[in-house]
């Protein structure tokens, strides 16, 4: 079989098919109805996924320059799809589904693309002059999405009507954050561990307005 399946790209695996499910969810899985709510909390499971996967990889010592290459390539074409095209779909489900919303819809997995083309050629190149650990990213990683729309999404009944309309506001401004040159710091354990913490909090309030409303 080609490609690589040892213990060091499980997660970002792992990452795809939680995102599939929850574009299966969102679309509206066997002709049932839209489960945009299902949907979120897949993206929140990717998005736990792919908080590891890369210190996993950089566990095994013996890696050939292929194996990382791989990893580089396998992390970016799983996160286009969990983090670029799931909260897309999850976009129309929950209402962007007029021909104004067709560019917000499309823009989005496209600047995230592009974002994840970009730094694979940099990190190509930076990991042939250095062994260093990357210390700061150029514009918003597109792993983001998996704190910033669950944590709109929970507010989507209080929000009322305008939700479709606010949710592809905010869409629009990930975006152009995605391809925005700037420099945004990898965070450390300390920080992934609250990203964590946040996003149980955000799954709590998730429940809990979801079955309070």
């Amino acid at each position: 079989m080609i490609g690589y399946y040892n213990y060091t790209v499980i997660l970002t695996y792992l990452s795809l098919v939680s995102s599939v499910i929850g574009i299966f969810l969102a679309a509206g899985l066997a002709g049932g109805e839209p489960r945009p709510t299902l949907a979120i909390i897949c993206l929140m499971v990717s998005g736990l996924c792919d908080m590891f996967d890369g210190k996993i990889a950089r566990t095994k010592k013996d890696r050939t320059e292929n194996e990382k290459k791989f990893g580089i390539q396998i992390d970016s074409l799983c996160d286009a799809i969990c983090f670029g095209v799931l909260p897309a779909v999850i976009g129309y489900s929950v209402g962007m589904d007029s021909w104004a919303d067709v560019p917000i819809l499309v823009i989005f997995p496209l600047c995230a693309v592009i974002r994840l083309a970009y730094f694979n050629v940099a990190e190509e190149d930076r990991q042939k002059k250095t062994e260093e650990v990357r210390k700061v990213y150029e514009g918003l990683p597109v792993t983001s999405v998996a704190l910033i729309l669950p944590l709109l999404y929970s507010f989507h009944k209080d929000i009322g009507e305008c939700f479709p309309a606010v949710y592809g506001g905010v869409m629009l401004v990930i975006a152009i954050a995605f391809i925005t040159r700037f420099k945004v710091k990898k965070p450390g354990m300390k920080a992934m561990l609250s990203f964590i913490g946040i996003g149980v909090l955000e799954f709590i309030w998730l429940l809990y307005k979801t079955k309070t409303k």
